[in-house]
């Protein structure tokens, strides 16, 4: 959270939602036109090092049965990152998450979280690994944080390798890995459907060979406890 946030007193959520709404950085992903509205991602860096990431959003929506006129996109994002971590999956720290209407643009979302640190995508990580211990001891860490989300009856619905991150070495020495950009991530009605769409999804949108591939879904497998029909074909 900023550091000067303790300035203000008993901020209402105008207020808190301003005081991000200002922030300004350099855009790692640039403001692009989707469901009829503007959605684009800023790094900012605090003051006190913190480094935070803020996903700028007008008129971005989506609807379902629940919400057939519409609901912003980022409220959505911020349950996901709530839910999912709560089942242990990593994901970036919330920082804050929130909407606001303006008569002249309509929906204003924004959603602020925290950079991963010591974590790098995972094409990166994979294009430059050449030890295989490392790499099967990380597939295995992917694919038992999957099961995680999948348990949990949570599917991510992008899971590109670039939503995949990694830190090698993280706490107690063994590798961890983090899952981002959760707009699309909802729930259910069975875990295997939930693995069966993003796991497969993972391995068109990645540079896995074959044999890795194999490691990742036995380990998702042992850690889900069953083989699961149509995975392996």
């Amino acid at each position: 959270m900023p550091s000067d946030w303790a300035s203000i007193a008993n901020p209402t959520e105008d207020e808190r939602f301003l005081r991000f709404w200002v922030m300004r950085g350099d855009w790692v992903e640039a403001p692009n036109l989707r469901r009829g509205g503007e959605s684009g991602v800023q790094r900012v860096h605090l003051a006190d090092g913190t480094q935070l990431y803020l996903k700028r959003q007008v008129g971005h929506l989506y609807r379902s049965l629940r919400h057939p006129f519409g609901r912003p996109t980022v409220l959505r994002e911020r349950d996901a990152l709530l839910a999912i971590e709560r089942l242990g999956v990593r994901v970036p720290r919330l920082v804050y998450g929130g909407v606001r209407y303006q008569a002249d643009s309509g929906w204003q979302g924004l959603l602020v979280t925290e950079a991963l640190d010591g974590f790098i995508e995972f094409e990166r990580w994979y294009a430059a690994t050449k030890g295989e211990g490392e790499r099967h001891l990380v597939l295995q860490q992917l694919a038992a944080t999957l099961c995680r989300l999948h348990q949990g009856r949570w599917q991510h619905g992008c899971l590109y390798a670039k939503h995949v991150f990694v830190r090698p070495m993280g706490e107690g020495g063994l590798p961890e890995v983090a899952l981002l950009d959760l707009e699309k991530a909802r729930r259910r009605l069975s875990s295997k459907r939930a693995a069966l769409r993003d796991l497969w999804q993972f391995k068109r949108h990645s540079s896995l060979d074959e044999a890795d591939w194999q490691i990742l879904i036995y380990g998702y497998e042992a850690a889900f406890g069953s083989a699961i029909k149509g995975l392996r074909t």
